[in-house]
């Protein structure tokens, strides 16, 4: 582990390499405990770098856990006065303007339980150089800038390794001889040499090795080449394929289609590995995944899961053009890559499920479930993060390590920036951009200025304030008024914006905000728009965008000032605002509509998006009024009438209704307090629960009959949208207590062909301490012994749960737990869904008032750290926020992030994060 001060790493400071890097030949004899590496690079000194005048710039190697064997310059040993090793860099002083360099070094992959670089899984190889994993596999120039083209040979015991991949195309293969020129007994061994024949960054290096098998597919892409897919996974598996593999052909047809971008390899693979550190890796040809997101069949995995892998698939293969094609300069420029391709990622899905909708109603229904689902997580896990210790920009300005920064603010928050400019220049406009961005800077490492860059160029449009989208931490506020004249039937609606300040960034500039948003009348229809802008004392027209249209029932208004005035003329009666439609930035929107007004806007809004908002803000509403004191029963009643309208509303699609039932999180509603109580906050949003069930409780029962459907497991979205909103009215109904609700509950868990159904009777038995729940449990644990997967749904069930009257403490049970044969704490899933689920997912148990969950924390980031320092720097983050809270508890945790700090040895990784907590 390495213990040394951390350097802080500052994006102004950014120079260009030294060197580049033509090509690499890399071969490796692959063994558990002693692969050896051979790396032969061709360099030329870059004309681009300015070093200091007269002095030749040396050349400069990362490497982290190597053994240097031998050092080569064009054949010739280095002498050791020719080149220095300090810490991970070696570096020779008089290197020539070009040369080859050869290196053998040794590395152990079966040691490193970092998962970073060349590491072993159940027997198997596997690699993860992004950001930096490279440097722990051979010494190179470790940066995404130096772009080569890749050449591969791996060997290895074909009993043990009877598949050998890397990157691009298989160009040869066959049987080692018995003793090889080096001298080494290589009898029983095997080779395979790849070529992959574009330019790439070490980052997206890959070797996969071992015992696997695979599923394939033909395919011909739309220029009439064909092409081999391809899913490895251990034997076995092979059944569990189908989807990942159909969502790969979807993914690669829509690229086609959308965007015009094509497969460009003979090839291309997917890998299904247990251990592994992210979701998935865009490796160049040969995707890494976790088998989260690759293992499906309706025994095992949800219909959430069945979406999330169709996401994470396409989002993996779309890489393969932004973020491979086209790279990130410096790892600042990370958004450039993963903002824009979570937007990529989160269209595919939206249209793949309109396609597969049964009418054009549901199509925009389907979009609209897709949009919220998304909200929810930018708004859940990126809103906090903008307001706390870590936030940042899209594109940061510094870091100490980059693995600490692939954040939802990198990802998900900028890929809001991209549907931002989508919605500033409209679809095709857009795609007029990103065939400009391709056209300029294929096979280039570029910056995310280059990007918008493209975008404006293509459409003549300045963007230049819209950057700040770019370079400022924080989420913006608008706060809205409205007042109609009725004397001369005009609406006033006043826009004010604010960024509260975040580390480093005490005063914000104004941002670019396109804002969508409609006028609902008294009817339930939406006003007819045509709108002016008081500036300077007079009225001026608004220039909407073309596809928004001025006189539409939606405009999309430019917020670049920190007030507008908007006038909206020809409004017959008082309108109710709606406001940032199909959340058209991601802000927070401060408009003082009153309860009517909301249940209002949840019955009638022509927008989906906004409908559902309405209903999610009459939930948080009720949440903080009882927290505040109010009577729940009193609080409950106007979301009770909304939610039983829904219920009997079958004229709209049930995923969308779905959504409308689903009160928001104990985490969002914590965001809007001024100081956090976990336990009373959990009590108010229970309350609530209780109350609205009650209210509602006759209705319940035949709602969740009707939708019960007799016909076998189908994964269309009607079925599925059927099953979501079967399961949660059923967990409502056990709300209740009712013993009918949990013998319904206790039956379907039996009864049940598929894991969303089981899993979402089970869901529902955790809401009561009655003796089916512990029954089911335990009947879940046994019946999926041998399914790692749905383990991993088994613990965090348990890690999240409520406490009921007469329950010891979660942590007791989390704690057990951690003892159970299936756990391991060297495999980030089964980290992720106990302790991380607990800690991040169970608010008011972790943050009991007496500081258990905090000496819980402190124990089981210190144990990860010493095993995987990224596992251990995401769990350290629980405790971010920890200034938000009640006094007794911020000095508990403020106690716990002391010890961690003070802990020695101590990852750099987990010492950024403590120390940001800290404000050190």
């Amino acid at each position: 582990m390495r213990t040394d001060q951390p350097v802080t790493i500052r994006r102004a400071d950014y120079t260009p390499p030294a060197f580049l890097v033509d090509d690499v030949r890399l071969e490796f004899d692959l063994d558990h405990d002693d692969t050896l590496v051979r790396a032969a690079l061709h360099l030329r000194r870059n004309p681009a770098h300015r070093g200091v005048e007269g002095e030749p710039a040396p050349l400069v190697l990362d490497g982290e856990q190597l053994s240097l064997v031998e050092l080569r310059i064009d054949g010739r040993p280095l002498a050791p006065h020719e080149f220095a090793i300090d810490g991970d860099t070696l570096s020779i002083p008089a290197a020539p303007e070009r040369f080859e360099l050869s290196t053998v070094s040794r590395i152990v992959p079966a040691a490193n339980t970092s998962l970073s670089g060349l590491y072993v899984s159940n027997g198997n190889f596997f690699t993860q150089c992004e950001a930096e994993g490279f440097r722990r596999i051979t010494w190179f120039p470790d940066r995404p800038d130096v772009m080569a083209r890749y050449t591969v040979t791996l060997r290895a015991p074909r009993e043990r390794c009877p598949v050998l991949l890397s990157n691009g195309n298989l160009v040869a293969s066959g049987d080692c001889e018995a003793i090889g020129a080096d001298g080494a007994d290589r009898r029983g061994w095997h080779w395979a040499t790849w070529e992959d024949p574009f330019p790439k960054p070490s980052y997206l290096f890959a070797v996969v090795a071992g015992r696997l098998v695979a599923t394939e597919r033909r395919l011909r892409t739309r220029s009439g080449r064909e092409v081999l897919l391809q899913v490895w996974v251990e034997p076995g598996n092979e059944d569990r394929t189908d989807h990942a593999m159909q969502s790969l052909v979807r993914a690669i047809r829509w690229d086609e289609e959308r965007f015009g971008l094509e497969l460009d390899l003979d090839r291309f693979m997917i890998v299904a590995v247990g251990d592994f550190n992210m979701g998935a890796m865009e490796n160049k040809g040969l995707n890494i995944f976790n088998t989260k997101y690759v293992f499906a069949n309706p025994r095992i995995a949800t219909d959430q899961d069945f979406a999330a892998i169709e996401s994470v698939v396409g989002h993996e293969y779309f890489h393969n053009w932004t973020g491979n094609r086209v790279t990130c300069r410096d790892w600042f420029q990370l958004t450039l890559k993963e903002g824009l391709t979570v937007f990529r990622d989160q269209e595919f899905s939206a249209d793949m499920l309109a396609a597969r909708s049964a009418t054009p109603e549901a199509a925009a229904s389907a979009r609209a479930v897709k949009r919220i689902e998304d909200v929810r997580v930018l708004r859940a896990a990126q809103f906090p993060e903008d307001a706390g210790p870590m936030a940042h920009p899209i594109r940061p300005d510094s870091y100490q390590e980059i693995n600490n920064f692939y954040t939802v603010t990198v990802y998900e928050k900028g890929a809001e920036v991209i549907r931002m400019l989508q919605t500033l220049v409209g679809r095709d406009g857009f795609r007029r951009g990103m065939d400009l961005y391709f056209e300029r800077h294929d096979g280039h490492a570029v910056t995310c200025d280059d990007f918008v860059a493209a975008i404006a160029d293509a459409n003549a449009v300045a963007l230049g304030q819209f950057g700040r989208w770019y370079s400022q931490a924080g989420t913006p506020r608008l706060r809205a008024s409205g007042r109609y004249d009725a004397q001369a039937r005009r609406y006033l609606l006043s826009i004010e914006q604010s960024c509260p300040p975040s580390p480093g960034q005490p005063e914000k500039a104004p941002f670019h905000i396109p804002l969508a948003l409609g006028l609902v009348g008294p009817d339930g229809r939406d006003c007819e728009l045509r709108i002016s802008e008081e500036r300077d004392g007079a009225l001026r027209p608004v220039a909407a965008p073309a596809e928004a249209g001025a006189h539409g029932h939606t405009v999309v208004l430019d917020v670049t000032e920190p007030r507008h005035v908007f006038v909206f003329e020809g409004i017959g009666a008082t309108p109710v605002p709606s406001l940032a439609r199909n959340f058209s930035a991601p802000v927070l929107i401060e408009f003082d509509h009153d309860d009517a007004q909301l249940a209002f806007l949840a019955a009638h809004d022509s927008d989906p998006f906004n409908r559902w908002e309405a209903a999610q803000r009459l939930a948080s509403d009720a949440v903080l009024a009882i927290v505040g004191g109010a009577d729940a029963m009193r609080r409950s009643v106007p979301l009770a009438e909304v939610l039983g309208r829904l219920l009997e509303d079958e004229s709209l699609d049930p995923a969308f209704r779905d959504q409308l039932f689903v009160l928001p999180s104990e985490g969002f509603i914590a965001e809007q307090l001024a100081v956090i109580d976990p336990v009373a906050l959990r009590g108010a949003r229970n309350a609530l629960r209780r109350s609205v069930a009650t209210a509602l409780a006759e209705r319940w029962a035949p709602a969740w009959a009707k939708l019960r459907d007799p016909r076998p497991w189908s994964p269309e979205p009607a079925a599925a949208g059927r099953r979501a909103l079967k399961n949660t009215v059923l967990s409502w109904w056990v709300e209740t207590q009712a013993p009918e609700a949990i013998a319904a509950a206790a039956a379907q868990f039996g009864h049940a062909d598929n894991m969303t159904d089981r899993a979402g009777a089970l869901h529902a038995l955790l809401r009561t301490a009655a003796p089916e729940r512990e029954a089911a449990l335990a009947s879940f644990g046994l019946d999926f012994a041998d399914e790692p997967l749905v383990l991993d749904k088994w613990f965090a069930m348990q890690a999240t749960m409520h406490r009921h009257p007469g329950d010891p403490p979660v942590l007791g049970r989390v704690r057990a737990l951690l003892g159970h044969p299936a756990f391991s704490i060297r495999n980030p899933n089964r980290v992720r869904a106990l302790v991380g689920s607990f800690c991040n997912g169970n608010l008011a148990e972790f943050h009991a008032a007496d500081g258990s969950g905090y000496a819980f924390w402190r124990e089981q980031v210190l144990a990860i750290d010493a095993i995987n320092p990224q596992v251990a720097a995401r769990l350290a983050r629980a405790l971010d926020r920890w200034r938000k809270f009640t006094p007794e508890r911020q000095l508990a945790m403020r106690a716990a992030l002391e010890e961690v700090a003070a802990h020695e040895p101590l990852s750099a990784d987990l010492r950024e994060i403590v120390g940001k907590a800290l404000g050190s």
